[in-house]
């Protein structure tokens, strides 16, 4: 089982290390306070609680972001597969990495009022 997201990452082809690493900057760059771990066995970022996972498969790459995360982007989404707390990104298309940019802020957001309603 791998340890490291960087070790996650080189078990896949070049063209999908390539998309798998922009990702990774991707929410990097929109979180740069949260920390990246291996959770259930694919890469995770972690703030104030799981922020989002991702995953590469033979045809697409999964974007877990929470079922809120999802609902909120309803309609930015609706040309791709999801599910409860799924996103599917087809390989043979263009990544949108805006849109994990926008997720991965709401998702901070909701992570840090969750963490404000505990106190």
């Amino acid at each position: 089982m791998v340890e490291t997201i960087d070790e996650y990452i080189s078990e896949f082809p070049k063209d999908i290390q390539e998309k798998l690493e922009k990702i990774r900057k991707t929410i990097q760059e929109t979180t740069p306070e949260a920390t990246e771990k291996i959770s259930y066995g694919i890469p995770t970022f972690y703030l104030n609680g799981n922020l989002v996972h991702f995953a590469a498969y033979e045809k697409h790459i999964g974007f877990y972001p929470a079922p809120s995360g999802i609902e909120n982007f309803k309609d930015e989404l609706s040309e791709y597969k999801t599910s409860k707390g799924t996103i599917q990104f087809p390989l043979d298309k263009e990544i949108p990495y805006d849109l994990i940019k926008e997720i991965v802020k709401f998702r901070v957001n909701e992570n840090e009022n969750k963490k404000k309603t505990k106190k």
